[in-house]
């Protein structure tokens, strides 16, 4: 995946292509790659990097979504586990099967939640199941759950879900859809829409932040796959639209793993507000989260309020035995999801949509907002499907549904932290092998090394340290302190690749640990 190469098939302006994308998430690499797989001629621009705001901050779960059940949504459960387990089978060196622990406190809770998650089971037939769902007893409970309180304790249930890399994953479908002739390209910002003699839209004026060019870039199709600023783009096809969506910020807090000691995943189903908390091994720590607030505007880089950092400590208190404090906060992060807005103000995020939603301007522009990692290949689908229906595109069925994605390996050594490469492990390994400057740690703590940074800027069109320390390599996420003080043997790697001087190295370094600061618990 070479960005240089993706380039200069944009800069042929003479190029009219089936289908532009705007956005480089979970929505938009899905519909890129669903798009290229079909055999349209596809590309697809991201204004940072692939993942860059909220599908690299989630929670890391490919799930059904318990909680939905809980407000019959059925249907849209089923969607989910169905996908969930065809994300399983098509990337299981990103996705595994968690198992989850309820805590009861009551006798209710047994059998309420035994019920409630017989019947998640249930939904997920067709061999798409990753497990049973089982009452424990305290004794059970207990030895699951190690540092969770016993006292009051009248037993628990055991569920599974799936587990998964978010920006991994991201970066995956990036270099499918490349592979299968498609063009995703990061760090090109669309700064305008073109319209025909009749109004309706057809193409995308995009600029490359690296050199400034901007290219006129023509398209049978244009989508909107922007997240939390589909407005933006929205009101550059017609400035008088209305707001589509509403951002609700989650949070997420990274601990230790001695804070879980498990490879069980604690679910606390009714926290004070009403909703639910995760606490989940990960890469060796813990993630806990998340919140759900509704914000006024979508952010490039969200920062964790007050009060959300106050609500997942004293939450998590609650329930651990060891209480865990501020001094022993990594990590935290910050992700916007797109909502659809409310049309009355003052709606609470519980009862905003959590279901995709696919618009149509006047224009043709057409537009996808809300949904989750979990459903990202049915909204591609559906996505590209519109664009046929609206006769912009010859139709073509869509294949993804089996499509095994970059990386695919079976059952992966989970030991070893490179198991997220999939099949590309092995030529990691092997430039580790003929080289011992390849060996070399960027940080004494942790496995990540010289050639997995490489790796990155050859074959993951990293561009910049954030892009590695952020989303190649988890470091920033699992330990942000240990990130800044990996920065600059990144940074030096990095100019040694691109052939780049010890200024660009002092810039990338200040605007890394820039980043980075709102990562670290103050």
């Amino acid at each position: 995946m070479k960005r240089e190469e993706l380039l200069k098939r944009v800069a042929d302006e003479t190029t009219i292509w089936d289908m532009v994308v705007i956005g480089g998430g979970a929505t938009g690499l899905g519909v890129a790659l669903d798009a290229a797989l079909r055999g349209y001629k596809v590309a697809m621009f991201e204004q940072d990097d692939f993942a860059k705001c909220t599908s690299s901050r989630s929670t890391k779960l490919v799930h059904g979504g318990v909680r939905y059940l809980q407000k019959g949504d059925v249907a849209l459960v089923r969607e989910a586990l169905t996908e969930r387990g065809r994300l399983k089978h098509n990337a299981p060196h990103l996705v595994k099967d968690q198992s989850f622990v309820i805590p009861n406190y009551t006798y209710f809770d047994n059998l309420m939640y035994t019920c409630g998650l017989t019947l998640y089971d249930m939904l997920s037939w067709g061999g798409l199941s990753l497990g049973r769902s089982l009452f424990i007893h305290k004794s059970k409970t207990a030895k699951y759950l190690p540092t969770v309180k016993t006292e009051g304790l009248k037993g628990g249930v055991i569920y599974h879900d799936g587990q998964f890399d978010d920006s991994r994953l991201a970066i995956n479908l990036a270099q499918s859809c490349a592979e299968n002739d498609g063009n995703p390209i990061n760090h090109m910002k669309v700064t305008g829409i073109i319209h025909d003699d009749y109004g309706n839209v057809s193409g995308v004026k995009v600029q490359d932040l690296e050199s400034l060019v901007v290219y006129s870039v023509r398209s049978k199709s244009v989508i909107n796959a922007t997240g939390v600023f589909v407005d933006d783009i929205i009101q550059m096809d017609e400035p008088s639209n209305h707001r589509l969506v509403k951002p609700s910020q989650g949070v997420h807090l990274v601990f230790d793993k001695s804070f879980l000691n498990s490879d069980y995943a604690l679910m606390i189903p009714a926290t004070s507000d009403g909703r639910v908390l995760f606490a989940v091994p990960w890469h060796e720590k813990v993630v806990v989260g998340t919140t759900d607030i509704v914000r006024e505007h979508a952010e490039l880089e969200p920062v964790p309020m007050e009060e959300e950092i106050e609500f997942i400590l004293k939450t998590a208190a609650l329930y651990m035995v060891r209480k865990p404090e501020r001094k022993d906060i990594l990590s935290l992060f910050a992700g916007q999801r797109p909502l659809a807005a409310p049309k009355k103000e003052g709606k609470s995020t519980k009862e905003i949509s959590r279901s995709h939603k696919i618009i149509v301007s006047d224009n043709n522009l057409i537009t996808i907002t809300g949904g989750k990692w979990t459903t990202y290949r049915r909204m591609a689908e559906d996505t590209v499907d519109k664009a046929i229906k609206m006769q912009l595109i010859s139709p073509k069925k869509c294949v993804s549904k089996n499509f095994r994605i970059h990386g695919y390996r079976q059952d992966p050594d989970l030991s070893n932290h490179m198991y997220v490469y999939g099949s590309d492990m092995a030529a990691i390994e092997m430039m580790i092998n003929q080289d011992p400057e390849m060996a070399v740690k960027i940080h004494p703590k942790y496995g990540y090394s010289v050639a997995e940074v490489v790796w990155a800027v050859r074959e993951e069109m990293a561009r910049n340290v954030e892009d590695v320390l952020s989303r190649r390599v988890r470091l920033l996420y699992i330990d942000a302190r240990a990130a800044v003080e990996a920065a600059p043997k990144v940074a030096e790697v990095m100019a040694r690749e691109f052939g780049y001087d010890q200024k660009w190295i002092d810039l990338q370094i200040a605007s890394f640990n820039s980043i980075a600061d709102n990562y670290i618990i103050k």
